[in-house]
């Protein structure tokens, strides 16, 4: 199956001020552009091409790195720009979800300071992560374009810690970064779709 850059699901203004035009500009139309056309040109040469984007990610973890990474990072952007939306986050999440997160998270006051602390100990690129791992949620963390579909989870919400996705409004404040995602442009609505898909 070819990567496709998938459009914004809101206008590139929508989640200012906590993430500006520039920011969604340069991300999706630069960076998750490269990782289409690069990833496209790899799962063709590894013979990948006719597979799912799932697929080519758990198949080319270990084996082929370059495809890997592209690949990867592909998958998590896809549902990145679909875990933010225009007037999102804060802690009024569907019930399912939150009596999920308060059982296996410990409520949603520490899921945030878990969640931002594990997106700030991430050292250099990578993501951090809410699963749903053997029935439960688990808050996780993964370096570079690694998800983790390779570890046996599934991922409901994920957070780009890559410094192309925070430095031009946040400059060095990841910790500010990642607490204005959670406060206010998370999509709960798409994480709980996610999160049923998961949990069937």
């Amino acid at each position: 199956m070819a990567f496709k850059l998938p459009e914004l699901p809101y206008a590139y203004d929508a989640l200012a001020p906590y993430m500006s035009a520039e920011t969604l500009e340069f991300h999706h139309d630069k960076h998750h552009n490269a990782y289409v056309t690069k990833g496209n040109e790899l799962a063709e040469a590894a013979g990948m091409a006719d597979l799912s984007l799932e697929e080519i990610v758990k198949k080319s973890y270990g084996s082929n790195a370059p495809l890997f990474n592209n690949a990867g990072q592909h998958y998590n952007h896809v549902h990145f720009w679909n875990w933010m939306k225009k007037d999102g986050g804060g802690n009024k999440l569907p019930g399912k979800l939150q009596a999920s997160i308060d059982s296996d998270l410990g409520g949603f006051d520490k899921f945030r300071s878990d969640f931002v602390a594990a997106g700030v100990g991430q050292f250099g690129s990578g993501w951090a992560w809410v699963v749903v791992k053997d029935g439960k949620l688990e808050i996780t963390k993964t370096p570079n374009g690694e998800n983790p579909l390779v570890h046996g989870a599934m991922p409901i919400l994920g957070v780009d810690v890559w410094e192309h996705s925070y430095y031009i409004d946040y400059r060095n404040a990841r910790p500010k970064y990642i607490e204005a995602f959670v406060d206010n442009m998370i999509n709960w609505e798409y994480v709980e779709k996610m999160y049923e898909e998961a949990t069937k």
